[in-house]
């Protein structure tokens, strides 16, 4: 049988009744003849006191034990739960044994042997430093933040799952391996069994490696995207979803950026562009619904500790009525801006450009005081699979924006017409043998569809209000970083 969890047992009522909890122990202090071990599994933010009472009989094995008993160490420690006489929890274990299960020592331990060596436990009882925190992505888990970043993340992945199969949505898994840009912006990372071929004198040969050669036949890359396949199979069963990781091999080196992070993608067949920015409203409410509802003690945490409002900040957003912009009045709203005071921006606002972050942040805070959704955007700065406006200049794209943030979410409806997929193709070089599988949806009993993408990490670093991104995700992946 599993060992209790510390946060059911700190739900029990102390009816003195034994109990025993796994953990790892945070704290060790003495007082005459009593020795406290506090013990945490994780579970919830609260460790559980266990009361040694050296004068009631505590065994020789159990004594000796705590006497090189430290923070860091595993444990299991069996004892009675009781009402505790202290201040901040309800029960405390009167304990009566104690099993080191793996030691964590405050000093380093030598040997002749390099491979037996034991630096000192690196997590003391004080407050570190992000950074350093980063050099040891295998043990930060251990701390009460990084602990609250990964429950937050189960939940939020948990409620994203329960959003969509509430809906009638199936749960697709595209593959990472792919032979095609979806996003066209070439940021691909390369997947190859191939050596680099070499001429006698080291260099690259003219011609190149033969990719008929590799292992797939042609030239792989580690996906961008999952939403083409997502289209092929909202194509047959209507409503589907990804949620998976995806790869940028973008070297950008910035507290907003990853190489490898998490993309949640729904993909709706016989749905307009009103259909689509009515679901990303419903589905970013719903998530940020689930949060307040389901990680009220990580959100409290987070809130007096890393960025004070996320709450408040939160429960707005959760009932906040999305104001709409198109592109075009939009840039009228920041050019109007701009004029009063030319410095208000870096980056200078004009039709035709890719909005920044600081254009979104102030639509969304300044001249909308809410989230706003963009639509409509210019066809030269979106992807090619967006559906053409009849403007011949816009395409029926979407960008959510959030106070704080800017672009939470990106969508578009899809391109449903064949003679225009193939044109737009075309003004972007793009080989349309290469997506001869794409078209055949719009040869063969096209339909109107639309979908949106939601970076994963994006949200968590919104919701808990952690200034990096790479404190987010359990193992970051950046330029220059894939130490574990």
């Amino acid at each position: 049988m599993l060992p209790k969890l510390i946060k059911h047992v700190l739900a029990d009522s102390p009816q003195s009744q034994e109990t025993s909890v796994c953990g790892w122990v945070r704290t060790k202090r003495e007082m005459k003849n009593l020795v406290f071990v506090e013990v945490n599994d994780g579970s919830c933010f609260a460790g559980i006191q266990c009361t040694f009472d050296m004068g009631k009989g505590i065994c020789e094995k159990t004594a000796e034990a705590l006497g090189f008993l430290t923070t860091g160490a595993s444990v299991e420690i069996t004892g009675k739960l009781t009402a505790s006489p202290a201040s901040g929890q309800a029960v405390e274990i009167a304990a009566c044994s104690l099993r080191v299960i793996g030691q964590a020592p405050a000093e380093a331990v030598n040997s002749d042997n390099p491979a037996l060596c034991i630096p000192a436990y690196p997590l003391q009882k004080k407050r570190h430093s992000m950074e350093f925190l980063r050099e040891i992505a295998h043990l930060r888990p251990r701390t009460n933040t990084f602990g609250a970043v990964a429950r937050l993340r189960s939940r939020m992945s948990f409620a994203i799952h329960r959003y969509f199969q509430e809906r009638d949505f199936h749960y697709l898994h595209t593959p990472v391996i792919t032979a095609g840009d979806c996003e066209g912006a070439g940021a691909m990372f390369q997947v190859t069994t191939l050596e680099p071929a070499k001429d006698t004198a080291g260099a690259q040969p003219a011609g190149g490696l033969d990719y008929s050669k590799d292992f797939f036949g042609k030239k792989t890359f580690l996906t961008v995207s999952g939403q083409l396949e997502a289209e092929t199979y909202a194509s047959a069963i209507s409503r589907v979803y990804t949620f998976g990781p995806t790869f940028r091999a973008e070297n950008s080196n910035t507290v907003r950026h990853l190489a490898e992070f998490w993309m949640v993608e729904p993909e709706v067949a016989f749905a307009q562009l009103e259909d689509n920015m009515a679901l990303a409203e419903d589905f970013i409410k719903y998530i940020f619904n689930a949060a307040l509802n389901e990680c009220a003690s990580e959100l409290e945490f987070f809130n007096a500790h890393v960025e004070k409002g996320i709450i408040e900040n939160l429960q707005q957003l959760a009932n906040a009525e999305f104001t709409h912009f198109t592109y075009t009045d939009a840039v009228k709203e920041l050019e109007k801006a701009s004029a009063g005071n030319g410095g208000l921006f870096e980056f200078k606002p004009h039709w035709g450009c890719d909005l920044q972050s600081e254009h979104e942040k102030f639509l969304t805070e300044k001249v909308a005081c809410g989230p706003v959704i963009v639509t409509d955007y210019p066809k030269e700065i979106k992807a090619f699979y967006m559906k053409m406006n009849d403007d011949g200049k816009t395409v029926r794209a979407m960008d959510v924006l959030v106070p704080r943030l800017g672009e939470i979410i990106g969508g578009s409806q899809r391109e449903d017409n064949l003679e225009r997929l193939i044109l737009r193709m075309n003004e972007l070089n793009l080989k349309t043998e290469d997506y001869h599988w794409y078209l055949d949806l719009r040869r063969f009993g096209t339909v109107p569809h639309s979908g949106f993408g939601l970076g994963f990490e994006r949200l968590i670093q919104y919701v808990s209000g952690m200034a990096n991104i790479r404190d987010v995700i359990p193992y970051p992946r950046a330029v220059g970083q894939a130490e574990f």
